[in-house]
């Protein structure tokens, strides 16, 4: 019972294990695959990466390096998924864990025990008690499809995917391909199969503010710890797209629809390629789907298309398959998390890495580690049942003020504003906590 059970060796598994090995505190991380990487490995056999051959990450390498071990100086700005990979390895090896992932071996059921800790069902046959288990098995596997289905889908005699099936463009020189969501995969995926496909569609119900991968010679995401970041939301509002319009103008004036809302209302769409696909043609930008038939597809603005495949980059639900729902339950995506953490309701289990920030997760990831390792030593305590149930709805108001309504949002965060709440909880001892 003395041991704590990490579920998954992905980006925030390999960093949750790293604290918890460094800081004496005994545990065992159970691994779907056979490898680390999570979502970063590309056909990762444990089926739930979502990695495409030619994925390159869209936040820059200075951001998503762990605090200890920066990423190699050779590596670009934005890497291939390979370098991220071979990044993630030798960061496991250099600081000497490895042993400590059990691969091949998936938990099944997380059963919490009247007495405390909870026992854990491994694929194995294996029931074992643990004190507390930190849950880091991502967010990005299970695919979210239309809800409901667009009308006439069923009678659709071409071929249509999930974003999340897709790996790469070659099953589709010579289609046309409609992709549906303007978010950064569906994105990526439209610009990736317009160099073979004969047309490609790109659709959403309400457009994106297409942000680019630099700004003024600087990766975007390195200004999002920058002062302005911790201003109020019309000032960072203003001040980002007056950058974006330095750095690339008007998007409608390429062809690309602005959305009603303002920047920053949603989470954004980073690329610095699909300006220039919709600019030259190679992707034609149409409204949401209203009607598919056997081979096209019309859309809300009346035209219609013949269709080849249609690829859903619609995003992914929340989902923990070992929890039972009378235990853990997920509503549209929401689970009630104190700083995305903690659930008040059930003492020594944590989530890592399920936060979605401008900017990348990992070194939030690390942050939400550091502060769970305390925790687990009794470092430091946290805030009543009460208290933490309140400042989970302030931190949901404070969404929905800015954000669109929209169940990607409801992990959505200010990347520096909540690193500070992180830091600051670390820096809470146990007598403060008192």
């Amino acid at each position: 019972m003395d041991n704590v059970c990490i579920i998954g060796a992905g980006s925030s598994g390999i960093v949750a294990a790293k604290i918890l090995h460094q800081r004496g505190i005994p545990f065992d991380c159970y691994e779907k695959g056979s490898g680390i990487g999570g979502n970063w490995r590309y056909r990762n056999d444990n089926g739930m990466s979502s990695a495409y051959r030619t994925l390159h990450i869209n936040t820059s390498k200075t951001r998503m390096a762990y605090s200890d071990y920066p990423m190699p100086d050779d590596y670009p700005d934005y890497p291939h998924h390979s370098d991220i990979l071979t990044y993630f390895e030798k960061y496991v090896d250099h600081f000497g864990f490895r042993d400590r992932i059990t691969f091949q071996t998936a938990v099944e059921r997380v059963e919490p025990q009247a007495n405390g800790g909870y026992l854990v069902h491994l694929s194995d046959g294996r029931v074992l008690p643990y004190r507390s288990v930190i849950v880091a098995n991502g967010h990005h596997w299970s695919p979210r499809w239309p809800t409901p289905a667009f009308p006439g889908s069923e009678r659709f005699e071409g071929v249509q995917m999930h974003a999340h099936d897709y790996k790469e463009p070659e099953p589709l020189i010579g289609k046309r391909v409609l992709v549906l969501g303007i978010g950064n995969s569906g994105v990526d995926i439209a610009c990736d199969t317009a160099r073979v496909g004969e047309r490609v569609f790109l659709a959403s119900r309400r457009g994106a503010h297409v942000i680019p991968k630099y700004i003024l010679g600087m990766p975007t995401d390195l200004m999002t710890n920058s002062p302005v970041a911790y201003m109020p939301l019309w000032v960072q509002q203003w001040s980002m797209k007056l950058l974006v319009w330095i750095g690339r103008g008007s998007q409608k004036r390429y062809g690309v629809p602005v959305p009603d809302y303002p920047i920053l209302s949603e989470h954004p769409t980073i690329s610095s390629d699909l300006l220039h696909y919709v600019g030259h043609g190679k992707v034609r930008m149409k409204p949401n789907i209203s009607e598919i038939k056997p081979h096209s597809v019309r859309f809300t603005d009346g035209s219609e298309e013949t269709i080849d495949v249609i690829i859903y980059a619609t995003g992914y639900n929340v989902c923990f398959p070992f929890f039972d729902a009378n235990f853990i339950e997920v509503s549209d995506n929401f689970i009630p998390l104190y700083q995305h953490v903690v659930h008040p309701d059930h003492p020594g289990l944590y989530f890592v890495g399920l936060v979605q920030p401008l900017g990348a997760i990992m070194p939030l990831a690390e942050l939400q580690s550091q502060w769970i390792a305390q925790l687990l030593t009794n470092e430091s305590l946290l805030p009543s049942r009460e208290a933490m149930y309140q400042a989970i709805q302030q931190r949901r108001d404070s969404v929905a003020r800015q954000y669109i309504s929209s169940p990607r949002h409801t992990i959505q965060v200010n990347y520096a504003t909540y690193a500070r709440d992180l830091e600051q909880e670390i820096k809470k001892k146990f007598s403060e906590s008192r």
